[in-house]
């Protein structure tokens, strides 16, 4: 529409227009509504699925993150112990092994020596049970020195305790870090969807309540654009101010609301520019 054509536009044709409008939207907005609940009833159970998934992958991460510095925690606090003790036993001497190679090969070397004895030699049970009681002792002799090697030198046994503790404890947070790091790659999916899935919900919600605020409004819009087109467009009273002010204002040689903003917009830019 130019200007010639919107200017030949009456009060009565724009009147019949909004109100056709506002009729039309009474009509079709209960339709609209219906729809928009109708896909709030979908989303909202699956909003709630993924809100549930997210928290409980949330839960894991946490509950693998507070292992995982638990043990860090505890292995930690043996780290000092460990170093103190190591100290003192390279200072003494002491750093040597409980039982050195060929205590174990000694050993292996008999009991060897006795099993082919018995898988191999006819033997009576008189003289099986001799080797097997000298095997049993050949275990119980290198027990017995692994003993008193330890209880000779507590601090070996002490520090082999600590370290074996120590590590025990980064192996389970390791396991613990590995498990936080697999239950964040499963979140981090679950994240995005429950992002998407807000975000959509919260469009329809918004569209829901405009389309509520303008069929709540519908009769009342309605109501007043009859009044307009039965009584006229001048004053009317309270809700009803006159709106042909501005024509009339313009027929007595004033300047158009267009024109006034126009003109104070030029002066506000004026006055910026001179200061």
């Amino acid at each position: 529409m130019d200007t010639k054509e919107l200017m030949g536009v009456t009060p009565d044709k724009l009147a019949t227009a909004l109100l056709n409008r506002r009729m039309m939207l009474k009509d079709s907005l209960p339709g609209v509504i219906r729809n928009l609940e109708a896909e709030e009833d979908i989303l909202s159970p699956k909003l709630d699925r993924l809100k549930k998934s997210f928290d409980e992958a949330n839960d894991k991460v946490a509950k693998f993150k507070a292992e995982r510095d638990q043990f860090q925690t505890r292995a930690g606090t043996l780290i000092p112990d460990v170093k103190r003790i190591r100290a003192k036993l390279d200072e003494s001497g002491g750093m040597i092994s409980l039982d050195p190679k060929w205590k174990k090969i000694k050993l292996l070397e008999q009991i060897e020596e006795i099993e082919t004895k018995i898988q191999t030699t006819a033997l009576d049970h008189k003289s099986e049970r001799k080797l097997l009681e000298r095997r049993r002792s050949l275990i119980s002799e290198n027990d017995k020195w692994i003993k008193d090697r330890k209880a000779s030198n507590p601090d070996v046994t002490d520090y082999l305790e600590k370290n074996k503790e120590m590590s025990k404890f980064f192996k389970k947070a390791d396991k613990a870090h590995s498990l936080m790091i697999g239950a964040v790659s499963k979140a981090q999916p679950l994240y995005e969807r429950l992002t998407s899935a807000s975000e959509e919900i919260r469009e329809i919600r918004s569209q829901l309540d405009r389309a509520k605020e303008l069929l709540a409004q519908s009769d009342k819009a309605i109501d007043h654009w009859e009044q307009r087109l039965e009584n006229g467009f001048g004053d009317l009273g309270v809700g009803f101010r006159d709106l042909l002010k501005g024509q009339k204002d313009v027929d007595m040689g004033g300047n158009s609301s267009f024109a006034r903003s126009s003109r104070k917009l030029k002066e506000t830019k004026a006055s910026g520019e001179e200061e």
